[in-house]
């Protein structure tokens, strides 16, 4: 019996199918500019330039619209972090430098348009804001030393989830512009987990125990980013209560079509630890 790949073997086994897919991504993806969401026309001088600060009466979002904004914003905000983590497992040069670039690139897109939306309708008290931002991304995220195959899990449902959360946030808002700007990111997360989710395919072809066993752990641990909201509480609370992200969600829209489209329950390649892993995501998800 061989022994499962290292990290390295791994990597250099995924990367013709990961070109495949960056390419895919890259002719996939429509060209879209984040100032041409932005409603210019309406926006004005804060008081350091000799114009006037920002007072609640100012702010014409819904409580829906602004939490769903303001959550987005700081988790996208908070890219650093996640484009650390993602390097690091991802340390081979070629498709995977070029991979981890774009999707940095892109969700720094996210930030930008929904950051300047916020600050230029003057929807959410811009000081508040900046004040949260910093502390999230002083904070950071706590995450154990992953393996390739665990982070390719990991950002199959991240991507997933936030696709999803864009969407229903798209669907609820009231400010037409907003809804806009949601679809438009909700694109770009659904192409960001299709790549994710086609290289935890070809992992299972190449390593179905070592990838089996990667999907139990993620799917076991997984729960989108959260953020504390001074005086609003916990980002995901908010997001359930508001009716954009549940745990029924999660488990119905996110979960069980990733573990649908790696063939989990049919495939018949596994060993002995590939379906001790199988088993354990058949007794946690109903």
């Amino acid at each position: 019996m061989t022994s499962p790949k290292t990290d390295a073997e791994l990597l250099a086994a995924l990367e013709e199918v990961a070109e495949e897919n960056y390419d895919r991504h890259v002719g996939a993806a429509q060209d879209w500019e984040s100032h041409d969401f932005v409603p210019w026309a309406e926006g004005r001088n804060f008081a350091f330039l000799g114009g006037e600060d920002w007072t609640a009466a100012q702010a014409g979002l819904t409580d829906v619209d602004r939490i769903a904004a303001t959550v987005s914003v700081l988790i996208a905000d908070n890219l650093p972090a996640y484009h650390r983590d993602l390097a690091f497992s991802l340390r081979k040069k070629g498709v995977w430098w070029k991979w981890i670039g774009r999707w940095t690139a892109e969700e720094n897109r996210h930030a930008i348009v929904l950051r300047d939306f916020l600050m230029t309708t003057r929807a959410v008290d811009p000081v508040e804001l900046e004040r949260v931002r910093i502390e999230y991304m002083t904070e950071g995220y706590s995450a154990p030393s992953l393996h390739v195959v665990d982070m390719l899990v990991k950002y199959a449902l991240d991507e997933t989830a936030a696709g999803l959360r864009h969407r229903r946030a798209a669907e609820l808002a009231t400010e037409p512009r907003l809804a806009a700007i949601f679809s438009r990111i909700a694109q770009d997360d659904e192409l960001q987990a299709t790549f994710f989710r086609n290289l935890v395919s070809a992992a299972l072809d190449i390593e179905p125990d070592l990838s089996m066993r990667a999907i139990a752990d993620r799917v076991a641990d997984f729960a989108v980013p959260v953020v504390e909201l001074p005086g609003q509480g916990s980002s995901s609370t908010l997001l359930e209560n508001a009716g954009i992200y549940t745990p029924e969600m999660q488990s119905e829209q996110v979960v069980k079509p990733l573990l649908q489209e790696w063939n989990v329950f049919e495939r018949n390649d596994f060993g002995a630890d590939g379906t001790a892993a199988r088993d354990e995501i058949a007794s946690s998800v109903s």
